[in-house]
C-alpha cells in the first residue's frame, strides 16, 4: 500500500512543460467504470494489490477472490474498511468464476480486468472481452500474471552448493505453488556430480508437515484437484523411461495433500515436465554436455511458452553478461546467481510476457499507469484577440524590391 502510494505520487508529479502565459497539465482520471479484480489463492498480499491498485487511483473494483483463500481475501478487505475505505469502492464478491464474472464482462461499464491465475482461465477472460467489445463504453485495460515455466540455467563457472541451495529453495518453497517457482534446470556435466550430492544433501534436511511448526519447509498443497494434478505428473515421469526420480516421489492424502519434494532427472530436455507448468513441488533437471552451453540456451529460450521468471548461474562475468543477452526475452524478472523466486516490492517489479501475461510490472507505477486515463489540459491566460499570425504579414523585401520584383 506504501509502496503504490509513492509510485501514484511519482505520477502526478510528471507534469509537462508549461511557457509564459500558459498553463499546461496532466489530469491522470480514472477509468470510465469498474475494474474487474480476481485475485488467486496462493499470495496473500496479492490479493490486496489487485483491487486496491486500481482504487487507489479513483476506479471502482469489483473483488472476486479465489474460492481456496476467500478468508484471508475478506479480513484484507474488512482491514481496507477500518482503514477508512468508503463503502462501494471495492466491492467483494466471493463466488465461482462465471456467476460473477459473466455479468461484469456483460456490463458496459467493464473498464479493466485485474488478474492473476491460470493462462488457460486468462485466455477465455480475454475471448470473451473481445465478443463484448462493442457494448462497452470503452477499450478495456487488461493486465494479467498468468503461468510460468521457470528455469535455472547453469554455466560451468557456477558455484554448485549455490545452484543446488536455489535448486530447493526456488523449487519447493510454498511446495512449488508458486508461479516463479524454479520448474527446470540445466546443469552443465562437470558440475552435475557437485551439484547432485549437495542437492540430496540439503533435501535429506528438508522437513514436510503442518504449517502450525515452522520448521517444517513443506506443508501440504492447495487442495484435491491440485494433489491429483501434480502427483498425476510424478506417476507420468515414473514411467517414462527417459526419467528418474532422484529424490521425493512419495504423496500422500490421508491427512492433508501432503507431496514430497520430487526431483526427476530426465535426458530428455523436451519432456513433458520440462515445457508444462506443473505448480506444485516437483523439478526436472537436465545435464547437459559443457561444450553444448549455445544450443542448451536456445532450449532455455525455446522449450516453454512461457516467460516469467529464470536465473542463471556464473562465476565468469563474461558468460554472465552474455547469456543474460541470450536470454532477454526468456523471463520477465531474471536473477543472476539466484533463485528466481521471491521479487521485492520496490527492488524487483514483477511480471512476464508471452504467454506468462501482459508485464504490467506489479510492484511499480507500471501498473498504476494502466489504470488511469490521462487528460491533457491547456489553459492560456492571455487569449488571442484576432485569427492573424505573425507570418500572414508581407515580406518586408518584397516591398523593397518594388513591381518589378515579379
Amino acid at each position: 500500500f506504501r509502496f503504490n502510494a509513492f509510485y501514484m505520487q511519482q505520477i502526478y508529479e510528471d507534469q509537462p512543460f508549461s511557457p509564459p502565459g500558459v498553463w499546461n497539465r496532466m489530469e491522470y482520471r480514472p477509468l470510465e467504470g469498474f475494474v474487474f479484480a480476481v485475485t488467486p489463492f496462493n499470495f496473500t498480499s496479492i490479493q490486496g494489490n489487485l483491487p486496491s491498485a486500481p482504487a487507489l487511483m479513483g476506479n471502482t473494483v469489483i473483488w472476486k477472490p479465489s474460492n481456496t483463500a476467500a478468508f484471508s481475501a475478506y479480513f484484507i478487505y474488512r482491514l481496507l474498511e477500518e482503514a477508512g475505505l468508503p463503502p462501494g469502492v471495492i466491492n467483494f464478491v466471493p463466488g465461482d468464476g462465471p456467476p460473477v464474472g459473466d455479468p461484469a464482462f456483460a456490463s458496459p461499464h467493464f473498464s479493466g480486468l485485474h488478474f492473476t491465475g491460470s493462462t488457460a482461465t486468462f485466455q477465455h477472460m480475454w475471448r470473451t472481452i473481445g465478443r463484448h467489445l462493442d457494448a462497452y463504453r470503452s477499450y478495456p485495460r487488461i493486465v494479467g500474471e498468468t503461468g510460468g515455466k521457470d528455469f535455472i540455467m547453469v554455466h560451468p563457472s557456477a558455484d554448485p552448493v549455490a545452484v543446488a541451495t536455489a535448486i530447493v529453495r526456488g523449487s519447493f518453497e510454498y511446495q512449488g505453488q508458486k508461479c516463479s517457482a524454479a520448474s527446470r534446470v540445466y546443469v552443465p556435466e562437470s558440475l552435475w556430480p557437485e551439484v547432485r550430492t549437495s542437492l540430496l544433501d540439503q533435501l535429506s534436511e528438508v522437513r514436510m508437515g503442518p504449517v502450525e511448526d515452522f520448521t517444517h519447509f513443506i506443508n501440504a498443497v492447495i487442495d484435491r484437484r491440485a494433489f491429483e494434478k501434480i502427483t498425476g505428473y510424478i506417476e507420468a515421469a515414473r514411467a517414462d523411461a527417459h526419467c528418474q526420480i532422484l529424490a521425493g516421489g512419495g504423496y500422500s492424502d490421508e491427512e492433508g495433500y501432503f507431496i514430497e519434494p520430487t526431483v526427476i532427472l530426465t535426458d530428455d530436455p523436451l519432456t513433458r515436465t520440462m515445457q508444462e507448468e506443473i505448480f506444485g513441488p516437483v523439478v526436472t533437471l537436465y545435464v547437459y554436455p559443457d561444450a553444448r552451453l549455445e544450443e542448451t540456451l536456445v532450449l532455455v529460450n525455446d522449450t516453454s511458452p512461457y516467460a516469467l521468471t529464470g536465473a542463471i548461474f556464473a562465476r565468469d562475468r563474461d558468460a554472465i553478461a552474455h547469456m543474460t543477452d541470450r536470454l532477454v526475452d526468456a523471463a520477465g524478472n531474471f536473477y543472476i546467481n539466484d533463485k528466481p523466486t521471491g521479487a521485492v516490492v520496490g527492488q524487483q517489479p514483477f511480471g512476464g510476457a508471452r504467454k506468462s501475461g501482459t508485464n504490467d510490472k506489479a510492484g511499480s507505477y507500471l501498473n498504476l499507469v494502466r489504470w488511469i486515463s490521462a487528460r491533457s489540459i491547456k489553459e492560456t491566460f492571455n487569449p488571442p484577440r484576432h485569427f492573424g499570425y505573425p507570418f500572414l504579414q508581407p515580406d518586408p523585401s518584397d516591398a523593397e524590391a518594388g513591381p518589378s520584383a515579379t
